[in-house]
């Protein structure tokens, strides 16, 4: 199964946060996401994200 990005923001807005982005990779691989965004994941600029809003402004750039 490939996960969207849609699914992705779905994910985002369901997590309990602060998140690290290495939650969120474990997260991406036990999904099923693409290699493509596994990758924008590990590249994220910061280590704990507090909101889903700083999550989203992270993954903009990346995407």
């Amino acid at each position: 199964m490939t996960v969207s990005g849609v699914q992705l923001q779905e994910y985002i807005a369901a997590l309990d946060y602060p998140v690290s982005r290495e939650d969120l990779v474990r997260w991406g691989q036990e999904n099923g996401v693409s290699t493509e965004m596994l990758q924008m994941l590990r590249l994220l600029p910061g280590e704990t994200f507090d909101s889903p809003e700083e999550l989203s402004e992270a993954l903009n750039p990346l995407a």
